[in-house]
């Protein structure tokens, strides 16, 4: 049974930072694309970031230039570095792989306010 465990969210002041971590249990080779998505209250799960199993990574215009999706193979992880945060980037952040079949974390909160 694969499971993803997101991790790293809190409350942070504007402009601050936070790095989100998800945990694969399971080889993360078996997935070829990753993805971090957004929910805030009341509006549509958004796609924030993605990386392939080849390293090619694409950014919501929102977050181009603040926010970094990376992996590290061996300790299954993958990883949403968000930088110069906003009060706009308040939402449960979700992790996602996909490979023949897809799956979702259960999310961590990230609130930004002063």
């Amino acid at each position: 049974q694969v499971q993803l465990v997101e991790s790293g969210g809190g409350l942070v002041q504007p402009g601050g930072s936070l790095r989100l971590s998800c945990a694969v249990s399971g080889s993360i080779f078996s997935f070829n694309l990753w993805g971090w998505y957004r929910q805030a209250p009341g509006k549509r799960r958004e796609l924030v970031a993605a990386i392939t199993s080849g390293g090619s990574t694409n950014y919501a215009d929102s977050v181009k230039g603040r926010f970094t999706i990376s992996r590290d193979n061996a300790k299954n992880t993958v990883y949403l570095q968000m930088n110069s945060l906003k009060p706009e980037d308040t939402a449960v952040y979700y992790c996602r792989g996909v490979g023949e079949v897809g799956y979702w974390g259960q999310g961590t909160q990230v609130t930004v306010s002063s």
